[in-house]
């Protein structure tokens, strides 16, 4: 039988409905790092609107972690608690509750974009010191729209650090174990702190964790190991990387170091690579931006491993999405503003590929007959 949007997914012993994920997308709502009802109306509809994985946006393992004062943590049991009854409610829904595990390193301690993305200094109320694999912050100025402002005060990590970061990867996969996540995704791309000691252009480290590609990219090895180590044996691991720099005029990471990593990612625990671009620093050179972009970095990764990928980049037709799957490009295909358009994109699709899925009770009314 050949694979199809609509075909369930199984890693370790977890079976996905179907091959459609909601992208991990920030949400500016939280409280203290606290979920709201705004991530309960937010999952839970993907959820009720028929994805196979329903993952969180970023969520921060620490509080420095955290990309604005605003965004979703998981640090400390109050989180925890915050989030589960969310997680009940979106496995009720028959999908697969994931949560997408980061730390922002040096672009955390920012404005978030409806308030202008600005830098926020450690010394204001709400701003705080971010760490990284290097001690040269972000660069100044906005991180897309907003205004410039000097930035949070850049701290390398020492021995010590690395070793509080890892324990906070570990210690946020158990809570999100315990309140019954069934995915946990590491966050490795987009510029934020694993990345950061991925990447030659941020890592300017000469011990352990700098250098060679072995040695850049062994924090976020480590980091995977421990989390597999806490998290249930029958449940899978993502990473999500950035599969290139966009930044071809330096020495940068690129597709070939990510086709390098992944089965190095899959030896420390990962089962599927989520694999995005970018976010490294605003110098970056985008591709032109149609429909599938970044799904060749995906496909490299899947040809060149044997390890299962997740595309992304503006996919928004269904019969796109099916012909990733059927052709064999990738194993899931994560959808990010499409289905903030429309929620219920994955039933809409279900219909128009001719696929027979479950709709929820209430709105079995609004099938397609």
């Amino acid at each position: 039988m050949t694979d199809t949007l609509f075909t369930p997914l199984t890693l370790r012993d977890t079976e996905i409905r179907n091959r459609v994920m909601l992208s991990p997308m920030c949400q500016y709502s939280a409280e203290g790092g606290l979920a709201t009802d705004w991530h309960r109306v937010h999952l839970g509809s993907r959820a009720a609107g028929g994805a196979g994985v329903v993952m969180t946006e970023a969520t921060a393992v620490e509080p420095r972690g955290r990309i604005t004062p605003d965004c979703l943590g998981i640090w400390s049991d109050e989180h925890a608690e915050a989030i589960e009854p969310i997680v009940e409610f979106v496995r009720s829904q028959g999908a697969t509750p994931g949560i997408q595990l980061a730390h922002a390193g040096r672009k955390a301690s920012h404005r978030p974009p409806a308030e202008g993305s600005a830098p926020i200094p450690a010394d204001e109320p709400d701003g705080w010191e971010t760490v990284s694999a290097t001690d040269e912050p972000y660069p100044s100025g906005d991180r897309g729209d907003g205004e410039g402002g000097e930035p949070a005060t850049t701290r390398r990590l020492d021995a010590d650090g690395i070793a509080e970061v890892v324990d906070a990867f570990a210690a946020a996969a158990e809570r999100s174990r315990d309140v019954g996540f069934e995915v946990a995704e590491v966050h490795a791309a987009h510029g934020y702190l694993l990345h950061q000691f991925c990447s030659p252009v941020t890592n300017d480290r000469d011990d352990e964790y700098g250098g060679s590609f072995e040695d850049r990219t062994r924090l976020l090895r480590e980091v995977v190991a421990a989390v597999r180590d806490v998290w249930p044996d029958g449940k899978p691991v993502f990473v999500r990387i950035s599969a290139t720099d966009w930044l071809p005029d330096r020495d940068s990471w690129d597709v070939d170091d990510s086709v390098r990593l992944a089965p190095l990612l899959a030896d420390a625990g990962a089962d599927l690579i989520d694999v995005s671009g970018g976010g490294i620093h605003p110098d970056q050179e985008l591709p032109g931006a149609g429909p599938g972009y970044q799904v060749p970095y995906a496909e490299a990764i899947r040809d060149g491993t044997d390890v299962p990928v997740a595309a992304v980049g503006g996919i928004t037709e269904p019969t796109h999405a099916d012909a990733l799957v059927r052709n064999g490009r990738a194993d899931l295909v994560a959808l990010g503003r499409e289905l903030l358009r429309h929620p219920h994109w994955p039933l809409e699709a279900a219909h128009e590929l001719g696929a027979d899925v479950e709709w929820p009770v209430q709105y079995r009314r609004g099938r397609f007959d």
